[in-house]
């Protein structure tokens, strides 16, 4: 019997540590995917940004009816979603996939990945934490990162605005950290998957004012067969199963070792972005990307 205990557990975390690892794998596509659709005027960002909450909407509501999960929304926590809607899915989705359009796709998740960094800043600000040496000098390394990469002239054909882009970027990793700190609370208090299809369908009706225009100009007589895949692979991987699998790998591995992975994210794309879209892996990245990647681990250093 505890032979068996065990053997489950093992089985659960290997499947969770798979989870995580598809959840950055699907994120690292996504910046090349949205690039290249974007830059194939198969889609506009804002069009694009409605249909991969929409359909990822649909898809949480059509597992709830598989799979319903009865719960209730105390009404002192309507505020608090409306907030993790505007600023997780709204504010989040519309900066991300429009500075993505204007830089590359290299810049855009080596940036993201100051997240970890803002994130213990802030909740340091909010909640009165003491700061020490290690975490001073994570947010010193991050923000020089971020300083060489958006300060950087490179040109090679693949971005339009880089300085304007990566500054999108930075206010939707802003953002980002905002509603990771909001939504928090939720996550304890309510299903983790729960607390996800609220927020999905609010922030559906917040972006679709902003986005119904551009999702009207999607000129779906051109899409062909790799086009309708490379949607999919945004809606429906890198959106949908990517929020799904991070829950997951959160609730039986804890947020401290999911947080881990994202290191891999930037690789991915990087990767991906080279082959696929031509990119350049050039010194200034790489020197960029040690800098943040430094950040990251000093500022979430405990000791």
């Amino acid at each position: 019997m505890y032979l068996n205990k065990i053997y489950i557990s093992l089985q659960q975390k290997t499947k969770a540590h798979l989870a995580l690892l598809l959840t950055n794998i699907f994120f690292a596509i996504n910046y090349t995917a949205v690039k290249y659709l974007i830059n194939h005027h198969l889609v506009k960002p804002f069009g694009l940004n409605l249909l991969r909450v929409s359909i990822s909407a649909v898809l949480l509501w059509l597992l709830y009816f598989f799979k319903p999960v009865k719960t209730v929304i105390h009404r002192k926590d309507l505020g608090r979603l409306f907030l993790c809607a505007l600023t997780g899915i709204a504010i989040n989705q519309l900066l991300f996939i429009k500075g993505l359009s204007l830089t590359y796709s290299i810049h855009a998740s080596l940036l993201m990945l100051t997240t970890p960094i803002l994130i213990t800043f802030i909740a340091a600000w909010l909640l009165k934490e003491k700061l020490n040496g290690y975490k001073i000098a994570g947010l010193s390394l991050g923000i020089a990162g971020a300083v060489i990469l958006i300060t950087a002239r490179e040109n090679t054909g693949n971005a339009s605005q880089v300085l304007f882009g990566d500054m999108l970027i930075i206010l939707n990793a802003i953002s980002y950290t905002i509603y990771f700190i909001l939504v928090k609370p939720l996550m304890k208090e309510y299903e983790p998957i729960t607390v996800i299809r609220m927020i999905f369908t609010i922030g559906f009706f917040l972006m679709l004012p902003f986005c119904w225009k551009e999702f009207n100009e999607v000129p779906w007589q051109q899409y062909s067969a790799s086009s309708y895949c490379l949607l999919a692979s945004i809606v429906f991987g890198g959106t949908f199963l990517a929020y799904i699998f991070n829950v997951y790998g959160i609730k039986i591995l804890g947020a401290s070792v999911a947080g881990t992975y994202i290191y891999s994210q930037p690789v991915f794309a990087a990767a991906i972005a080279i082959v696929i879209l031509g990119e350049s892996l050039s010194l200034y990245k790489v020197i960029a990307a040690i800098c943040i990647f430094a950040g990251v681990y000093l500022a979430n250093k405990t000791t």
